[in-house]
């Protein structure tokens, strides 16, 4: 018989320890074994799920996006129906700024007035659109962009697009309106929200620092919040991801929950008490908490032993 692993997670960012850490001790907590698959122990692994030595019910892979060694771990777990936290198929569609702009509109969602244009080395001489419904200055973003990459948002000409385009020339890029979030007593009304299996964590969100500050339930009740959980499990429904954040502002002029940064994965998991821009470590923690019990709560997942000792990551 197979040694049964009910949660693992591939990772190979050292700034995920902390998390990894709290995993595993979220895990440890229900009695289950947390596999922790790491650059030095990633071949012995793929031998033994493929020699049928071991088996994963559950799988988070936090590494293969940037070492495509790790992708057959996935690609084992897939073929055998066990359940994998952002899959790559899945991850891949999300990560399309172009594609989550039109199935946002499609949902209902609010987003900023938007024009996707080609990829520059498939169209170089893209018609002039109309760019009066963007005021100015705008935004553009290539659509498979992370972490701010290629983004610019002090744009005023065609001439400008035109430029920056040729930057990812094999991407498609959204030209964006800006979006003037509404002035309240805590601060702007912009929100990054975190969606993890289901639940909603809300949190007040500095565009300039990163700075996570959480929203209090007073204040999503005082200041009409509620619809940030509404817009956050509507994305989780069009993007299909388990793990994810989003920013959403509240517009100004009409008070609408507008969808600015559509779809952010993997997220940032460094914690606040060593990262200015890290996330809360409270919330970090019942992240964790959070994957562990919907392991638990798989039908075939296997409580261990509560003294059995666990491999851990060399």
């Amino acid at each position: 018989m197979p040694q049964v692993y009910p949660v693992a997670i591939a990772w190979n960012w050292e700034y995920d320890a902390d998390f990894v850490t709290l995993l595993d001790g979220a895990c440890r907590a229900r009695g289950l074994a947390l596999l922790q698959v790491t650059p030095v122990t990633l071949p012995s692994t793929i031998a033994q799920l493929n020699a049928g030595e071991i088996s994963l019910h559950m799988l988070l892979d936090r590494a293969w996006d940037v070492d495509e060694s790790f992708i057959p771990i996935a690609d084992v777990c897939r073929a055998r129906k066990h359940r994998i936290l952002n899959d790559r198929p899945v991850a891949l569609r999300a990560w399309d700024k172009a594609t989550m702009h039109l199935e946002f509109i499609a949902a209902g969602l609010h987003t900023p007035h938007a024009i996707v244009l080609p990829p520059f080395n498939d169209r170089p001489d893209v018609p002039l659109p109309d760019l009066s419904p963007l005021g100015a200055p705008f935004i553009i973003k290539p659509a498979m962009g992370g972490g701010g990459s290629g983004v610019n948002h002090n744009l005023t000409t065609w001439m400008q697009i035109q430029h920056f385009r040729q930057e990812f020339p094999t991407d498609k890029y959204l030209i964006q309106a800006k979006i003037t979030p509404r002035p309240t007593e805590i601060g702007p009304a912009w929100f990054r929200v975190i969606y993890v299996l289901g639940e909603v964590l809300p949190f007040w969100w500095n565009v300039h620092t990163h700075e996570y500050r959480t929203v209090t339930s007073e204040q999503e009740r005082r200041l009409g919040l509620a619809p940030l959980r509404d817009v956050a499990r509507t994305i989780a429904r069009v993007c299909r991801l388990d793990l994810f954040s989003t920013e959403i502002a509240q517009r100004s002029e009409d008070g609408a929950f507008v969808s600015v940064d559509y779809v952010n994965d993997p997220i940032d998991l460094r914690l606040q008490s060593t990262a200015v821009d890290g996330v809360p470590d409270a919330t970090v923690r019942q992240i964790a908490q959070r994957i562990a019990q919907c392991a638990l709560t798989q039908p075939d997942a296997q409580p261990m032993k509560i003294d059995q000792d666990l491999p851990a990551a060399r």
